[in-house]
């Protein structure tokens, strides 16, 4: 799995997030799930009979490695990433990686350090005030193949985290409807 973090990942680090047309999304099967505002561990589980999840990494960055715009979405600090694949019956989805800055992991908050293979959606789409916002989307290529990803914001408890996520080529938003 380490080429395909140091791909995935990578591509996710290096996209060039843009706002999305909602108007022309909203009408597409692919904007239903690059707009979802609610947990897309639920979506993906609608999909599946077991939905996993494979931690790809999960450390520590100085505030100095965040682009500009992760600053401006977040705050100024230092983070903690995680990094995980999630399969359904057992095919790779998605590749996600997740900012949580180090003001968000206190209080209730604390375990999302230590979700392993729980789904970060499961996690935080369990407390009523959970929200989504600052939704972007990319287009990533991969060996010829267009997939796309988005970044969006979550909210939990007033605390933001960034969650960029990589629909990868066997993902139910490609799949033609059954």
């Amino acid at each position: 799995m380490s080429d395909f973090k140091r791909l995935h990942v990578k591509a996710l680090v290096e996209a060039n997030w843009e706002a999305p047309d909602w108007q022309l999304l909203e009408k597409t099967k692919e904007g239903e799930w690059l707009l979802e505002r609610h947990s897309m561990t639920e979506r993906l589980k609608a999909c599946c009979r077991t939905l996993t999840v494979e931690v790809l990494g999960l450390h520590d960055v100085e505030r100095e490695v965040l682009s500009d715009s992760e600053r401006q979405l977040l705050g100024d600090q230092a983070c903690l990433v995680r990094e995980v694949v999630l399969f359904g019956d057992d095919v790779p989805w998605l590749c996600a990686r997740t900012l949580v800055p180090m003001s968000t992991l206190t209080e209730q908050e604390q375990d999302i350090a230590d979700l392993g293979a729980v789904p970060l959606g499961q996690r935080v789409f369990n407390q009523a005030n959970a929200r989504r916002d600052a939704i972007e989307v990319a287009h990533l290529t991969f060996d010829g193949q267009v997939l796309l990803a988005r970044r969006s914001r979550l909210w939990v408890n007033d605390k933001p985290m960034l969650v960029s996520e990589l629909f990868l080529p066997h993902a139910p938003i490609y799949q033609e409807e059954g």
